[in-house]
């Protein structure tokens, strides 16, 4: 068993949940971008296209998300359907 006090990580991006949540969406790659952008230049001007691009596939996501709910609130609450 693992000591509780060893604080090494095999890959730190592992257990990231931001990168978990993100790979969820299916914006991960435009997420890198935004990164690697940023790591080469450190000046988020620069990487204006890529954070659209990043912005753009969340709000899409966001969007699907947020139909899907109502198509499974409205088959758990038909009543609540707006008229």
């Amino acid at each position: 068993m693992a000591s509780p006090h060893d604080r090494s990580r095999k890959d730190e991006d592992e257990d990231d949940p931001v990168d978990r949540m993100i790979s969820r969406t299916g914006c991960a790659e435009q997420h890198y971008a935004v990164q690697e952008c940023m790591a080469e230049h450190q000046d988020w001007r620069i990487c204006k296209s890529q954070v659209q691009t990043f912005k753009d596939c969340m709000m899409n996501f966001q969007i699907a998300r947020k139909e899907q709910l109502m198509k499974q609130r409205q088959k758990t609450f038909p009543e609540s359907a707006p008229s």
